[in-house]
């Protein structure tokens, strides 16, 4: 039987695949999107495992806040191999009255173990910073040279001490492993930094040491060590293989969001499929009652034309395999070009195997349900032409291998992904939405068809024979509406929630956001501070608070890094948090929980917890944290919680410890600052130069910052979801290809009637029309309520529909139908009713 049925296929093949153009294009698409977007991932990822050393700029790095390394450490990090310290903050560059916001990096004579620094002029670094008449040299960023308008020789001020600029940074090698930067560049020696007194006791500032080891060394082994060594350091350890994780976090998560999109495009080919299988088997239907006839079982034929579609399918994922690694290919060394991190642009079998084994899954799935009425169908109903070709119930052992089929589907994405649980919430939201519009889209025809009947659409006939036809059975009303409404209900999503964050972010920012956060203030300075802000005229208030960090390292006695949280917390245990001191709650916090401390408290240390957060952690009211801070570890007890507006941008802190805890603890101060715009230029420099260690960040330059992110991060996921509506896009011609035939007999009637071929396109138009604005507004109601939710329980924020964007997308999703429906009237149009009739009598 398998030999006949694989004769079957292939002499079925003979004619040609103009029955599969919209199969292959729908599965083409799918399989590219997923290979293309895998590929750009496995080479970020590939690229960021070769160059681990150089990003990180050793083999290790342990990082201290706001303290060097004691004796004893750099004693043991010494034994292990070759050490470079640098030295990381913030500050402001100034040259005359021009000042800019700086991320400070401060360099020994070790610097870098790996990769080197390129700057212009071709000098070495070493000899770029090296002091002349005991003023150290500095390099910039040429963003940054340019705002100044400096030259090389120029004398600058940074902070509180003065440097010879010499020239820029074209290159630097471990930048990727910084993080989240709030300005450009600026690179001098440590020592620089440190006779300049900008590395005092108390001042914001992270101290890290890479490590070159020999070849061969266990650096696994190397952190066991240190932590038994050294178990209250509060040192934060990196290692080659995790250089950048921040970076790395961000790569997988956002590389598992746009194979999403991907596998949301097959979905909606998926659709497409199942539409051009069943059309194919129609129009195959004399065949395959001419091999029922003779012979043949309902199994041969099922086998024969599975095998066929196999094959096409087959021809499908290899050339949408060959279209994502051609296009990472081609565009790889552009890409390469604008990134952050290295990238290996070569061939990675990993995630094409995974996408080829995607489309075969999405394949099988789509088209069980259609080849499945192979097996059910009669002879002599075929031979009577009592059957259409729509597919029917196929009974419970079908679906059991369907179900089996998106089981294993949802296992395979879920599995494969760098983010499991975030590809399973949102592989369900993508099933969820596609089962949704399908249902949409039958209770949209049955609607439609009511209201042919309704007496509004009798005294219009061009509008009810429109109506009648979209809601018709083999209208393919559901279908465009799912094809449709996933691809533009995702385009209405994303369009929604980027024009709320930036109205969140640009229209909420004078009414009750701060102009400026200080950070550097010394003790004996704030009261001054305060008196030079009064001066000024258009400031309001001014807020403070004192300024430490901490890293967490147990949890109610148990270590941070081995306590069950919520993974939504797990950034509060990254790296050192900032922590301060209080007498009384801070303004605009509530109690949620427990009682704030006594004035005058002398107790074992007490801490307030931000509520939100010491839930995730798994905290309750009596329980203990520790945190390190300054290199001494410190338990205090959870006294309450508070909620804390963090949206407010006002002073807070995750956590505020009794002062009697912090009592003698060096420290700086924060302040914030209400302005007008029109002051802000006299308070910087006012500061500047009254007090040049203080480092203001004005907040409408970070909101710009954060802001251009959110720009680009949003123009990268429309993309995707262009993907997604490109295949459905390619759904439409092929639903309406399919009922070419029903138009061409419907025109011949309507001819026959007396109707003309203006009337005739009118109507073809307006049935058109009508499905893309029913798919349209459906889109635009799930996007709009996607997009709400986000911004609700995501962003914690109000939520505004943006006409705009909304009306745009329902009237792209009308044109796109008309203009398809338009395209394919051309031959019905033209079609002579002798012809059509004389066929149906024959």
């Amino acid at each position: 039987m398998i030999a006949f049925a694989w004769k079957i296929a292939l002499r079925e093949l003979r004619g040609g695949l103009a029955g599969f153009r919209v199969f292959l294009a729908c599965l083409i698409l799918g399989v590219g999107g997923i290979a293309a977007v895998g590929s750009v991932t496995s080479a970020i990822s590939e690229g960021m495992a070769a160059e681990g050393q150089t990003i990180l700029g050793g083999d290790v790095e342990l990082r201290f806040a706001y303290r060097p390394a004691n004796e004893d450490e750099l004693a043991w990090m010494n034994a292990q191999g070759d050490v470079s310290r640098i030295v990381s903050m913030r500050s402001m560059l100034s040259k005359g009255e021009e000042r800019a916001l700086a991320e400070v990096k401060g360099v020994d004579d070790a610097y870098p173990l790996y990769g080197e620094v390129a700057m212009s002029g071709g000098a070495s670094l070493n000899d770029a910073l090296a002091p002349v008449n005991d003023v150290p040299g500095l390099l910039v960023e040429p963003v940054l040279a340019a705002r100044l308008g400096l030259e090389p020789g120029h004398e600058v001020r940074l902070g509180a001490g003065t440097f010879i600029y010499r020239g820029t940074i074209e290159a630097e090698p471990d930048r990727a492993s910084a993080g989240f930067a709030m300005g450009p560049r600026v690179m001098t020696t440590v020592e620089g930094l440190d006779r300049a007194g900008m590395l005092t006791t108390g001042v914001i500032y992270r101290t890290g040491y890479r490590i070159r080891v020999p070849e061969g060394t266990d650096v696994a082994a190397m952190k066991t060590a240190f932590d038994a060594a050294f178990p209250e350091a509060g040192a934060r350890w990196r290692d080659r293989a995790n250089a950048a994780p921040g970076i790395a976090r961000f790569v997988q998560r956002f590389g598992a969001f746009l194979i999403l999109v991907g596998i949301a495009a097959l979905a909606v080919g998926g659709v497409g499929i199942a539409s051009a299988v069943q059309g194919y088997l129609t129009r195959k239907l004399p065949a395959i009652a001419a091999l029922r006839t003779l012979g043949a079982t309902g199994a041969t034929v099922f086998l024969a034309y599975a095998m066929q579609i196999a094959l096409i399918a087959g021809l499908g994922i290899i050339a949408g395999v060959a279209l994502g690694a051609g296009l990472v290919a081609l565009f790889g060394p552009l890409l390469s070009a604008s990134l952050p991190v290295p990238a290996d642009f070569t061939i990675h079998a990993e995630p094409l195997i995974k996408a080829a084994v995607f489309g075969a899954a999405a394949a099988a799935l789509f088209t069980a349900w259609p080849l499945s009425w192979l097996r059910r169908v009669r002879p002599a109903e075929l031979l009577r032409r009592e059957t259409t070709g729509q597919v029917r119930w196929p009974g419970w052992p079908t679906v059991a291998v369907l179900v089996a089929l998106a089981a294993l589907f949802a296992v395979l994405v879920i599995f494969w992904s760098p983010a499991p649980w975030l590809v399973a919430i949102c592989l369900g939201g993508i099933i969820g939405a596609v089962v949704v519009l399908r249902c949409l889209g039958w209770v949209t025809a049955w609607a439609v068809r009511r209201a042919s009947t309704s007496g509004v659409a009798a005294r219009l006939p061009t509008l009810r024979m429109a109506l009648s036809a979209v809601g018709a059975s083999g209208a393919g009303t559901p279908s465009t509406v799912v094809a449709l409404g996933l691809g533009l209900g995702v385009l209405t999503a994303i369009g929604q929630i980027d024009a709320n964050m930036q109205r969140m972010l640009n229209d909420q920012l004078p009414e009750g956001s701060p102009a400026f956060f200080f950070v550097d203030i010394q003790n004996e300075q704030l009261d001054p501070f305060r008196d030079k802000i009064a001066s000024i005229d258009g400031t309001g208030d001014l807020g403070s608070a004192p300024m430490l960090r901490g890293i967490l390292t147990h949890l109610d006695g148990v270590p941070a890094k081995e306590a069950e949280i919520d993974p939504a917390a797990a950034w509060v245990l990254r790296g050192d948090r900032g922590v301060s001191y209080a007498t009384a709650p801070p303004a605009g916090s509530v109690l949620t929980e427990g009682t704030w401390w006594e004035a005058g408290y002398d107790g074992p240390p007490l801490v307030s917890f931000a509520e939100e957060e010491g839930r995730e952690l798994g905290l309750a009211v009596g329980e203990t944290i520790t945190i390190n801070i300054l290199g001494r570890p410190i338990t205090a007890e959870v006294a309450n919680f508070r909620s804390v507006e963090w949206r407010s941008m006002g002073i807070n802190f995750i956590m505020i410890l009794s002062p009697n805890a912090l009592a003698g603890a060096p420290h700086t101060h924060i302040a914030t600052l209400h302005a007008d715009e029109a002051a802000e230029g006299e308070i910087l420099r006012t500061i500047g130069r009254e007090m040049p260690n203080v480092t203001p960040v004005r907040v409408r330059d970070q909101i710009t910052r954060v802001s251009d992110g959110l720009g680009k991060l949003g123009a990268a996921t429309r993309w995707g979801a262009l993907a997604v509506l490109l295949t459905g896009l390619a759904v439409l011609i092929g639903t309406a290809a399919a009922g070419e035939d029903r138009r061409r007999a419907e025109a011949a009637i309507l001819k026959v009637l007396g109707a003309s071929r203006g009337q005739i396109l009118v109507n073809f138009a307006l049935r058109s029309a009508l499905s893309g604005l029913i798919a349209g507004l459906i889109a635009l109601l799930w996007g709009g309520l996607a997009a709400w939710a986000v911004m609700t329980f995501v962003f914690d924020t109000t939520f505004t529909l943006e006409p705009l964007s909304a009306i745009a997308i329902v009237l792209g999703g009308t044109a796109a139908t008309l203009i398809i429906g338009l395209f394919f009237a051309r031959g019905p149009l033209g079609i002579h009713p002798a012809k059509v009739l004389r066929m149906a009598a024959g």
